[in-house]
């Protein structure tokens, strides 16, 4: 939060600063306007002007000394009476600003004192005009330094409160992230986990049963190992992802991001090669360039892979053929997935057409760039963009 200048002023940390200013100003006084004409006068200035330097760290002690020298002053007829007031009035006000309590009152009380002593001779009958001289001098200082003192303190504690609770709002909205993640995390370990390990193991049985049959079709048995294989895999990434959303700032093999800095292009052949076995006709063309992508844009990249074949797989029908490209030009990540839509019979059926869109989009939209995805003259045609990110600049996932 952003500081006033003027509570930087009277901050305490530049109270040497400050009595160092006010100090100068007087002893230009002093020098262009009063112009002591003595050695006696020059050097009882001198004194003050050091007493008043000294305030900036004894401030006290100062207003005490200056309040004797006042009187000494005064009892010698020095023409540097009035400058001496001034500079005993600022120590006094610098006095009040810093320190609360009795040394101020104390202070406030030795320099009436002391302008009281020195108008001896108009008692009692000027009582008035003293009275009010010892006000002015020593009272309206207090009380300004008070008010200064008091409406600092108040602005720090403000502000001290505003930054605790801009902190408590932030640890309520972590808290509640983190909450959000847990209940997510475990929806997704007790109900989508137990359904996908379900799916392996019957899968698996299904497999030992039709391993037992010698006239078993070999088709059957390369779908079912492909089906057990993707099943395998699908529980082993929702258990990373259960791991990230109960621990996002762990990091590791099992916990960071799906694929590694590097690793993109086999991920990428591995998607291809599943497209193939579901029975989708795919050629591939990927940039080597891909290699240097960060962790987020290479995750990126291979999500929009593996949700686009799969819509191209789901909605293109039998026979249909796909093309994915993947390539980098300058700062810009390119991903293009085409199918020919060649075994489609029929319209899509009306009705809720899933998240898969809204994902990549929301995705892509999260790193700042583009997606397009429509149907062509034959077939669905999806791009997007992203831009790309140095490896020394990767974000912590």
């Amino acid at each position: 939060m952003n500081r006033s200048w003027i509570e930087l002023v009277f901050d305490g940390r530049f109270a040497a600063v400050r009595v160092l200013a006010l100090a100068g100003l007087l002893m230009g006084d002093l020098l262009l306007l009063q112009r002591p004409s003595g050695a006696q006068d020059r050097g009882l200035a001198a004194a003050g002007f050091v007493l008043c330097l000294a305030a900036g760290r004894w401030a006290f002690g100062a207003l005490l000394a200056q309040s004797v020298l006042l009187v000494v002053a005064h009892a010698l007829d020095a023409g540097t009476v009035a400058s001496l007031k001034v500079l005993a009035a600022v120590t006094l006000f610098e006095l009040a600003v810093r320190r609360p309590g009795r040394h101020p009152a104390l202070g406030a009380a030795a320099l009436a004192l002391a302008v009281a002593v020195n108008r001896l001779a108009d008692l009692p009958g000027d009582l008035l005009p003293v009275l009010y001289k010892t006000g002015v001098v020593a009272g309206l200082p207090l009380l300004l330094g008070a008010y200064v003192r008091v409406t600092r303190d108040a602005a720090v504690h403000a502000r001290q409160r505003a930054e605790q609770q801009e902190l408590r709002a932030e640890q309520q909205l972590l808290t509640a992230r983190a909450a959000e993640r847990t209940t997510i995390a475990r929806e997704l370990h007790d109900l989508v986990a137990h359904h996908v390990s379900s799916m392996v193991l019957r899968v698996g049985v299904a497999r030992h049963v039709v391993a037992a049959t010698s006239t078993t079709d070999p088709r059957i048995t390369e779908v079912l190992d492909d089906l057990h294989s993707s099943a395998g895999a699908a529980l082993t990434d929702l258990r990373r992802l259960v791991a990230v959303l109960r621990a996002p700032d762990r990091t590791g093999p099992d916990t960071g991001s799906l694929v590694s800095p590097g690793a993109l292009a086999a991920a990428l052949e591995s998607v291809v090669e599943h497209g193939r076995r579901t029975g989708l006709a795919v050629t591939a063309s990927v940039d080597p360039r891909v290699a240097g992508l960060d962790a987020v844009r290479g995750l990126a990249v291979l999500r929009l892979a593996q949700e686009g074949l799969a819509n191209a797989a789901k909605h293109g029908g039998p026979g249909a053929r796909a093309e994915l490209a993947v390539r980098v030009a300058g700062d810009t990540v390119h991903v293009t997935i085409h199918d020919d839509g060649a075994g489609r019979t029929r319209p899509p059926a009306p009705g809720p057409s899933g998240h898969g869109l809204i994902g990549m989009r929301e995705r892509v939209d999260l790193l700042g760039g583009r997606l397009d995805a429509g149907p062509t003259a034959r077939g669905w045609r999806l791009t997007a963009e992203l831009p790309s990110l140095a490896p020394d600049m990767e974000p912590q996932l």
